[in-house]
């Protein structure tokens, strides 16, 4: 094995060592069976990495930059969710029914992420204890997640949505743009502006 390869296998070790922290500590013999399945990936900003009608067969992590996931209605592009840097961006139920999506995702700054592939991973639950544990946190750490915007968007009233927005995604506050905000929190563009200007 050549010195550049040998360093390609040190970072993708290092990153599932990274990916794993994020929910518990496991032995280093279950890390390098995460390491075996994640492949490095980059997108340019404003590419659309997740196509319309593609089958989503990968958790992603991004590392750098920042991505949005939207979906037409009516014409109209809606922002579903944005994924920074040490969080995890996947379309539930194109990858769970292996079937395409409706979901796009698209990079809002250049962007470096890891995909893990979902088969492949499922396969790696059967195997080892340890990434099934690490798996079933990451199903609850993203179900409480979408339980709670759904309970805002539903419960809130704009202001209260654009300050839980602040409190809980501020990357996203700082670096998206005011159009994917606004769409996000189910508000035009002028009540995004006039709740930041406390006038709403």
């Amino acid at each position: 094995m050549d010195e550049y390869q040998q360093n390609i296998e040190q970072e993708t070790l290092k990153m599932a060592r990274r990916i794993v922290n994020e929910f518990l500590s496991l032995p280093e013999v279950e890390v390098r069976l995460l390491a075996d399945i994640i492949e490095k990936r980059t997108a340019k900003k404003g590419e659309v990495f997740i196509k319309e009608g593609q089958v989503c067969d990968s958790i992603i992590y991004v590392t750098q930059g920042i991505a949005r996931q939207f979906y037409y209605k009516n014409g109209v592009d809606i922002t579903e969710h944005f994924t920074s840097e040490g969080q995890f961006l996947y379309c539930i139920e194109s990858m769970y029914l292996q079937k395409p999506t409706s979901l796009m995702a698209e990079a809002l700054e250049p962007l470096t992420y890891y995909k893990m592939n979902y088969l492949k991973l499922k396969e790696l639950t059967r195997k080892s204890i340890g990434i099934a544990q690490w798996y079933i946190k990451l199903l609850e750490f993203d179900g409480l997640v979408s339980q709670e915007k759904a309970d805002v968007m539903r419960f809130e009233s704009a202001s209260e949505r654009y300050e839980h927005f602040l409190k809980y995604y501020p990357e996203a506050a700082r670096r998206a743009s005011s159009q994917h905000i606004a769409s996000y929190l189910v508000m035009t563009r002028e009540s995004l502006s006039r709740v930041r200007a406390g006038k709403l």
